[in-house]
């Protein structure tokens, strides 16, 4: 009796560990949702041409802007944070529009997203949809003649641009900046400081606000010693009266962009394929 109890159990637990792993496994991106972000941004853009970019299983929105001078050194992928889009008013849209004029492109992507009042866990499964978008993206800035690639990432986006460098990145990206990124060493998907020991080969400029995320600056230490040791290209730069979204501290976010870009990753002014 007490062994048919054990094994009935046993059936239920199993069971129940097979429904959460299927479940867990089988989140994607909110498609509906991406979809009306696109219609919201697509109808009052006043930076740059919308396109629509194919990952192999569905298409997402990016959002170009040429170098204002029709040359350009380079251009920048730009990725958002948790849940939002590539033209969110913090950090992104300010990046993404302003950076034209020190002669970078920019293409701002939609990056995997889930309903609101979700958290970076729940956003772990998403994470086999990421670097499809990042291919997408460099395979768009190669159709513009750009080769030379930076990624600036915010927020949650740091952590997709950080599984995409550590898995294959294309040799055209030649450059990151991780904006405001956190970590969370009981999920590997999340564990930013490992991972920024797994980004060797390009240099790499972490900023965060010194009023950021106690997530964020939690893991300043870690991520720094982890960067340092690392990476001989790595820097880590916190800006003075910065909040995680940098709303009264944007040009001088900018401002660090563009020079270290200008040291790290100068890349050639080339007409950009119109």
């Amino acid at each position: 009796m007490k062994t048919k109890i054990r094994l009935n159990l046993l059936f239920l637990i199993t069971n129940i560990l097979i429904f959460m792993l299927v479940s867990f496994s089988a989140k994607s991106s909110d498609l509906a949702k991406e979809k009306r972000w696109a219609d919201q941004i697509t109808d009052s853009l006043m930076t740059g041409d919308s396109v629509w970019l194919k990952d192999g299983k569905s298409k997402f929105l990016g959002l170009y802007a040429d170098s204002a001078t029709a040359k350009t050194k380079g251009a920048l992928i730009v990725v958002h944070g948790i849940g939002v889009h590539p033209n969110w008013p913090d950090v992104i849209q300010p990046i993404r529009s302003e950076m034209p004029e020190h002669d970078w492109a920019t293409l701002s992507i939609q990056m995997p997203i889930l309903e609101n009042g979700k958290t970076s866990v729940d956003y772990v499964p998403l994470f086999k949809e990421v670097n499809g978008r990042f291919d997408a993206a460099v395979n768009y800035l190669k159709s513009k003649n750009i080769q030379n690639i930076v990624i600036v990432a915010h927020s949650l986006g740091t952590t997709m641009a950080n599984h995409y460098l550590v898995n294959k990145p294309s040799p055209l990206v030649r450059g990151y900046i991780s904006i405001s990124s956190s970590s969370n060493p009981d999920y590997k998907e999340l564990d930013n400081v490992k991972k920024i020991t797994q980004i060797t080969s390009i240099p790499m400029l972490d900023i965060y606000g010194d009023q950021d995320l106690d997530s964020v600056l939690r893991f300043s230490e870690a991520r720094k010693r982890a960067g340092e040791k690392a990476n001989k290209n790595y820097k880590q730069l916190s800006l003075k009266g910065a909040d995680h979204f940098y709303q009264s501290t944007a040009p001088l976010l900018i401002k660090h962009t563009r020079l270290w870009l200008l040291k790290n990753t100068p890349g050639k002014k080339v007409n950009a394929v119109k």
